[in-house]
């Protein structure tokens, strides 16, 4: 759920909506723009929905409709893995505190039109600084529950 609010505020810069931003030059928009920002978004959601795995039975063994290797055991390291991989980079791309060493490092934030505008970008990426720590969360809790195994 953290990363919904941000697939769909992003959806309208594929049709090039700048949803309030304000640019010194304006960027030229191209027909692969929408290709990047819906691969974009689904590639995170499909990311996102990957999570579920930590805390579903998919997530231990692997589905009976899935041919060959249905119904086997998941090596636990064979989630642990990625998943914590994952979360540390999620937690490297979204913390706060780098963004904000880039704007005192003189690297512009982006401006918008008026606080309206800035307030909705808020309210649909802030949740994205969730989504590593909760993922490390759930990535201790498969590792307590499958440890016993």
């Amino acid at each position: 759920m953290v990363v919904l609010p941000s697939c769909l505020w992003r959806l309208p810069f594929a049709f090039d909506f700048d949803m309030g931003q304000v640019y010194a030059v304006h960027k030229p928009w191209h027909w692969w723009v929408i290709l990047y920002v819906f691969g974009l978004s689904v590639l995170s959601e499909g990311l996102a929905y990957l999570s579920f795995g930590l805390v579903a039975r998919w997530g231990e063994v692997v589905p009976s409709w899935v041919p060959v290797v249905g119904r086997r055991r998941i090596p636990p390291l064979a989630a642990i893995v990625p998943a914590a991989l994952g979360g540390l980079a999620l937690v490297v791309l979204w913390d706060p505190l780098p963004l904000a060493f880039l704007h005192l490092a003189g690297v512009p934030l982006v401006e918008y039109a008026n606080g309206w505008w800035k307030a909705l970008a808020a309210v649909a990426t802030l949740p994205l600084v969730l989504w590593g720590p909760l993922l490390l969360a759930l990535t201790y809790g498969y590792h307590r529950r499958r440890r016993e195994e």
